[in-house]
């Protein structure tokens, strides 16, 4: 009992020293960001006869202090809350196995999609100089004008899915990726006009004419890889918004090692020349949306996802170019 009289007489001293140092609209969170932590440092004893048990609850409940508040840091300490503390060593570890595991897969596919150029590049360099002139100069071209625009577009697709997909709402999902589909398909039409049309726009730009006939006998060969692309792009955003990464990193090494045997088959055995190195690529996408597409429909992951082609996958195309015309 003494030492509940002397603690009460040392609370209210500490909060008339508050009254005289805080402005009032301050008082009342500091005050009860003080109480709260010194009833979490009291005995059940001594704080059963200072507050009833709804107040303690009341108190004890640290989401009434204002952490924004100056003096937050000097009543409270940052470890007895768990956002305000650093994490522990075990628990970084998780968060980094949880992130590997996305972004680790992911990185690898890009790796992959990239070599698979660098290998058309290798046979391109085979044929001869001006072959590998042209041919540089063709992918520059379709890197630009089509596969980022193709790619960039598909990107739209991503914010929809993932929040679908948090929602549990499937079918949006399917619905999604179906018209995204459809919207990089159109979008194909008009890039493959100005490929078909790319010797005159070289040569406008003052460049070779032997340099631009192979560029445009390149791409003329490398037009059905836009309408592949159309379907590859959003089959990976639908499958890696599903937390499912790893199959796509095999089907893309699969084709990427087939990507050599056909360039050989094509370039070097069939003599098919800059043709063979275009239609090489288009086969090696080919490969990777078969396989994509197989293990979407084997593995049931469209069971949950799958809607019947109708007139609503032809409306929504404002929110997807709203979210992928910046990207």
């Amino acid at each position: 009992q003494f030492h509940n009289k002397k603690f009460t007489s040392s609370l209210f001293f500490f909060y008339h020293l508050l009254q005289i140092i805080l402005p009032p609209k301050d008082l009342k969170s500091c005050g009860l960001c003080l109480l709260s932590r010194i009833m979490c440092n009291l005995t059940p004893s001594s704080s059963s006869s200072l507050l009833s048990s709804k107040d303690k609850t009341q108190f004890l409940n640290l989401e009434t202090c204002d952490s924004n508040h100056p003096h937050y840091s000097e009543f409270t300490d940052n470890d007895s809350l768990d956002l305000n503390r650093w994490p522990t060593f075990l628990e970084g570890l998780e968060e980094v196995k949880a992130i590997g595991k996305i972004s680790g897969p992911t990185a690898m596919t890009g790796l992959f999609m990239y070599s698979r150029a660098m290998i058309s590049m290798l046979f391109l360099g085979y044929l001869g100089e001006l072959e590998l002139a042209g041919g540089s100069l063709s992918i520059g071209f379709a890197n630009i004008t089509g596969y980022s625009v193709i790619s960039g577009l598909s990107m739209g697709m991503e914010p929809i899915c993932g929040q679908a997909y948090g929602a549990k709402q499937m079918k949006l999902l399917g619905l999604t990726l179906q018209r995204t589909v459809l919207l990089l398909l159109s979008c194909s039409v008009p890039i493959s006009f100005s490929w078909l049309n790319m010797r005159r726009i070289l040569l406008w730009c003052g460049q070779d004419e032997d340099i631009s006939s192979v560029a445009q006998k390149f791409l003329l060969f490398a037009i059905p890889d836009l309408f592949l692309l159309s379907l590859l792009h959003p089959l990976r955003v639908y499958l890696r918004t599903q937390n499912i990464t790893l199959p796509v990193t095999y089907s893309t090494a699969v084709s990427v090692l087939l990507h050599v045997p056909l360039n050989f088959l094509l370039v070097v055995k069939l003599e098919m020349g800059v043709a063979g190195v275009a239609i090489a690529m288009v086969l090696t996408n080919l490969n990777l949306v078969v396989l994509l597409s197989s293990f979407v429909y084997f593995t049931s992951v469209h069971s949950d996802t799958w809607v019947a082609l109708t007139v609503d996958s032809l409306k929504g195309w404002s929110s997807l170019l709203s979210l992928a015309i910046p990207t």
